[in-house]
């Protein structure tokens, strides 16, 4: 995928298409290309992050069904620009989008490379890792509905105020999610209608993401916040709090057999597991899919500090390179 969050990083996304191409390249070079015995694909997917429309990996839910069509065509950005909208203004025929059986069963294996999220092959000597799985996330958009109000003549004691409700939910979130061990819980976006300073607010929205290896273990998180957040709410006449689910994607295992053929060809490279999703976990419900992760020498990932040495970026186009020649002579 090329699209990015906000403050991102110049890799993630990016350096999976690059080094496709750059794969790609060097399979022809060689020869090892004329020689394939299957056909070869690159797909760039739309919306990975879900920075634009609030629903990730979108491009791959579309293919596979995961998420409803006409939901995904109605979903708005921030300007109110409907996925179908931006979809023509690009040359797209939005009736022509949604899940593809045909193509998905033309796909023989799916392997993606993705520059590493985390610290995992920072103190090791090898630039590349296979991914084991990618755990459980989900996103989930909380909504408080107040009382829109003057700032300077409201007695604090008559306020139904929407941001100081969701403003005490998010600063226990961190307390909630250490009760259950391995979980993080995650709020980096609000947003407060309609804004002004000497306004109390009508209504607050935060958008919350929850991962976990366990499936159940997200869903108690959840459960604890969302009993925070109507608790908060029953308490102050006037106030409600709503929750909506915009995405799930369960703790995904990547296929076995293709990454015991990955582990054949790359033999030094680790088994890891990633706590980020992508297209490859959506896929995987669907057809054989496997991941490449290249090392990240700050860890950091989201953010400008996310980087990639070159000599890792070659070494990484490298063993996809050595992958996909394996998997061209592999049995369909």
């Amino acid at each position: 995928h090329l699209d990015s969050v906000p403050g991102g990083g110049e890799f993630d996304g990016p350096l999976g298409v690059t080094s496709a191409l750059a794969a790609v390249d060097q399979l022809k070079a060689d020869g090892r290309l004329e020689r394939a015995e299957r056909p070869l694909a690159i797909a760039v997917f739309p919306e990975e992050e879900g920075s634009r429309f609030g629903v990730a990996c979108l491009g791959s839910r579309l293919l596979t069904g995961a998420i409803d069509r006409d939901r995904a065509l109605a979903l708005k950005d921030a300007d109110g620009v409907t996925f179908a909208q931006a979809a023509s203004a690009y040359g797209l025929t939005p009736e022509h989008m949604g899940a593809d059986r045909d193509r998905l069963n033309q796909i023989g294996s799916f392997i993606e490379l993705h520059v590493e999220q985390g610290v995992g092959l920072i103190n090791t000597d090898q630039p590349v890792s296979i991914g084991s799985s990618i755990i459980g996330h989900g996103r989930w958009n909380f909504r408080f509905t107040g009382q829109g109000n003057h700032a300077g003549t409201t007695p604090m004691s008559h306020r139904a105020d929407p941001v100081a409700a969701a403003s005490s939910v998010i600063g226990g979130i961190p307390q909630i999610a250490g009760a259950h061990s391995g979980s993080v819980a995650t709020v980096g976006r609000t947003h407060i209608h309609p804004g002004g300073t000497n306004v109390i607010a009508s209504s607050m929205d935060f958008w919350l993401d929850i991962r976990h290896p366990d499936d159940t273990v997200v869903e108690a998180v959840l459960a604890d916040i969302t009993d925070r957040a109507q608790d908060l709410a029953a308490s102050v006449e006037g106030l409600t709090a709503e929750v909506r689910r915009e995405s799930y994607s369960p703790t995904v295992d990547f296929h076995a057999a293709l990454n015991d053929r990955l582990q054949a060809v790359l033999p030094n490279a680790p088994l890891m597991p990633s706590g980020a999703g992508h297209d490859a976990g959506i896929l995987a419900a669907h057809v054989p899919s496997a991941m490449l992760y290249v090392r990240n020498p700050t860890g950091v990932s989201h953010a400008p500090e996310e980087a990639c040495e070159e000599s890792d970026q070659i070494a990484g186009a490298a063993a996809l390179a050595d992958v996909l020649a394996a998997e061209l002579k592999a049995t369909a």
